[in-house]
């Protein structure tokens, strides 16, 4: 399971069994901090997620971004909540391209927000999986 962590919303995606593709599973609109780690533990749960993959924004160069600091924090108090290994990953650009890829598919912009958290979960856990493919991890 992969999440692409906002201030507003999160976006979750999930991997098939054999871990070859991403699909964006939903988007977690967020209330309070405490109340958001539990909702997401929860969709991991259900999700019968046994990694989570975590996006870490960061600048164009790779220094820490204003949002990486929240995004650690709450990375950190997921992983007091669950079981389950997360890691980061380099989330630079997913946004952009789930944007992309819903104006090239004609959605409206007010439709967009719906969609573009997951979608960018998506690219982000298929970058992962493409890197542990590659790898053969």
């Amino acid at each position: 399971m992969a999440l692409d962590i906002g201030d507003k919303r999160i976006g979750v995606a999930v991997s098939d069994p054999f871990n070859t593709y991403a699909l964006p599973s939903l988007t977690y609109h967020r209330k309070a901090f405490k109340e958001d780690v539990k909702a997401i533990a929860e969709i991991a749960a259900e999700k019968g997620a046994t990694l989570i993959v975590c996006g870490l924004p960061v600048n164009f160069d790779g220094s820490e971004a204003l949002q990486t600091k929240k995004t650690e924090r709450f990375i950190a108090a997921l992983k007091e909540e669950i079981n389950v290994p997360v890691v980061c990953e380099d989330e630079r650009f997913t946004t952009v391209m789930a944007h992309e890829t819903l104006i090239s598919e004609g959605m409206r912009r007010e439709k967009r927000k719906s969609y573009v958290d997951a979608l960018a979960a998506a690219n982000i856990l298929d970058g992962y999986l493409q890197k542990i493919n590659k790898k053969g991890v």
